[in-house]
């Protein structure tokens, strides 16, 4: 690994300006398509193929206090023990060297595993390019000593992005400022996220934001034990057809063994 990055988002900094929504689809050459109404600022309704980093709209009125608005900016959180990475069977999902999750589109075989097997909800699939989508973080940015086009369209510094020990401080040190509810979510997470908040509430209140999101027991049963059970299988079969192969030589025709045919035929 070159250097591992972690983007911190400060939820209680950001004023849903949506500045990051339509950089990360302006970068990624994304097109915008028609949506409708929903009874909500929020727009799209969720992430899409074509829409990789969502301002998530939330009303939010707790029992002893005001109401307000809780915005958050929703997108793939880079995990290190990624479920979509052990689960694709092409390697279009792949980790960087930045620790972060790629995507290889010319790779992707449209299978959809890693739209089930995302403890987040995050992939979205294209049923026009048979492909699925989501964020790189910027990957090719990254490469260029860039920051991802989310975090430098931001006008409050409610993203940040930076080395990951670095960010978990800064993002704990925020949290003791701040007091109350606030706390740090994602770092604790599927051996950490590259991708983490800072919450002004506790995570049940965020909707579409589980509260310990795991690798789920199918991911873990088909990559560590079904899948190398297979694959010693499949060995097995070969390496016995080649031993039968070497011992008995290719089966022919009995007419080619020299064989008198049965009675009749």
């Amino acid at each position: 690994m070159k250097t591992e990055f972690v983007k911190l988002i400060d939820v209680t900094l950001c004023t849903a300006c949506r500045g990051c929504q339509v950089a990360c689809k302006q970068w990624n050459e994304m097109p915008g398509l028609r949506t409708k109404q929903q009874g909500s600022y929020q727009n799209p309704p969720d992430l899409q193929w074509n829409t990789w980093t969502l301002i998530r709209f939330q009303e939010y009125a707790p029992k002893d206090g005001e109401f307000k608005w809780l915005f958050r900016k929703d997108g793939c959180m880079h995990c290190t023990d990624a479920a979509c990475v052990k689960v694709c069977p092409s390697g279009a999902l792949y980790h960087t060297e930045y620790g972060t999750v790629g995507i290889n589109q010319a790779k992707c075989i449209g299978c959809k595993y890693c739209i089930s097997a995302c403890p987040f909800d995050v992939p979205r699939y294209n049923p026009e390019t048979d492909k699925v989508y989501k964020c790189d973080l910027c990957y090719t940015r990254l490469q260029g000593d860039q920051q991802p086009a989310c975090v430098k369209s931001c006008p409050t510094g409610a993203l940040t992005i930076g080395l990951k020990d670095v960010m978990i401080k800064k993002a704990y040190a925020r949290v003791k400022e701040l007091g109350g509810d606030a706390n740090v979510y994602g770092d604790k997470f599927v051996d950490g996220t590259h991708v983490i908040y800072v919450l002004g509430e506790k995570p049940e209140v965020y909707e579409h934001l589980p509260k310990s999101p795991s690798v789920p027991v199918t991911t873990m049963l088909w990559k560590d034990i079904l899948k190398p059970l297979s694959l010693l299988s499949a060995g097995g079969v070969i390496a016995g057809s080649f031993l039968h192969y070497i011992i008995h030589g290719p089966k022919l025709p009995d007419e080619e063994q020299g064989q008198e045919p049965k009675g009749g035929e």
